[in-house]
């Protein structure tokens, strides 16, 4: 059984509580929150505020990955996150994640002061990925996704939804270790909304338990998505908090080990009340 990941000097002591990774998105497209804070002062005052309301991670994207987005150059990336990365690095403490798909920024990335990778292809979009990752010695998170951003909606065909996203997964971990990444530094995410329709996201969450087979700390990120928008009939994804703590406490429930979130106080609140329900060892605040 997975237990602790030393992170920054960070202990992160899986299944005694709920981790918060707070969504900072350094680009100008992202569906909820994009152009707010692609500036390094924008995004250290936004960085700030996650961590003041309880945030364990940050995790700063410079290409979006909503349905539909089109992929950046690498150069474009690497200007919109590296700067970012150092301001942000010179006054935070907690461990900054870095949301990319590419090799060269994983590495620029670290370089610049990260301490997590954040791939949403699993290793899979970027052959060099994996073997990059290993040799930096950093943590990984691994999501399963099908396609790209660009076509992944059209790639949501499954005949056992969860069984092939644990054998995606399955697969990426060997494929990773193989190259000699250490085991306790693999995180797993099982890519809700990405090739999923609105009911497979539903079935994902009521079933995530079945990924603790994996024997890998499950991240799971439903802030804000399309999903919960459909059940609230709520158009604008900055009104779906209430329906985001929802999913949160669901995740929760059934084995999440960390919570990708954009509203981390309001999470923070939900994390503390579920874990003292769900998890056998309480906590205080």
């Amino acid at each position: 059984m997975y237990s602790k990941l030393i992170i920054r000097d960070r202990c992160f002591d899986w299944g005694q509580r709920t981790y918060l990774m707070g969504v900072l998105n350094v680009t100008p497209d992202s569906f909820s929150d994009g152009g707010k804070f692609n500036t390094p002062a924008a995004a250290l005052s936004q960085a700030e505020a996650l961590v003041a309301a309880g945030a364990d991670i940050i995790d700063v994207g410079g290409q979006s990955t909503r349905p539909g987005a089109e992929q950046i150059s690498l150069e474009a990336e690497l200007n919109r996150v590296v700067p970012i990365l150092e301001v942000l690095r010179s006054k935070i403490s907690v461990p900054i994640s870095v949301d990319t798909t590419r090799a060269s920024v994983a590495k620029a990335s670290v370089e610049a002061g990260a301490d997590i990778i954040n791939d949403i292809s699993g290793g899979t979009f970027d052959p060099q990925m994996l073997p990059t990752v290993a040799s930096l010695g950093v943590p990984i998170v691994l999501m399963h996704i099908r396609g790209t951003p660009q076509t992944m909606q059209q790639m949501t065909e499954y005949q056992d939804l969860l069984g092939e996203i644990s054998s995606f997964l399955a697969q990426q971990i060997t494929i990773a270790t193989d190259l000699g990444l250490e085991r306790e530094k693999i995180i797993i995410d099982p890519g809700i909304g990405f090739a999923k329709k609105y009911e497979q996201n539903l079935e994902i969450l009521r079933r995530l338990g079945l990924l603790r087979s994996l024997n890998c700390p499950i991240l799971v990120g439903v802030s804000r998505k399309s999903f919960i928008g459909r059940i609230l009939n709520q158009p604008d994804p900055k009104a779906r908090v209430w329906g985001t703590a929802a999913a949160c406490c669901a995740a929760i429930l059934n084995g999440a080990d960390i919570l990708r979130v954009h509203d981390i106080q309001e999470m923070r609140d939900v994390s503390l009340v579920a874990d003292a329900i769900f998890r056998e060892k309480q906590y205080g605040g």
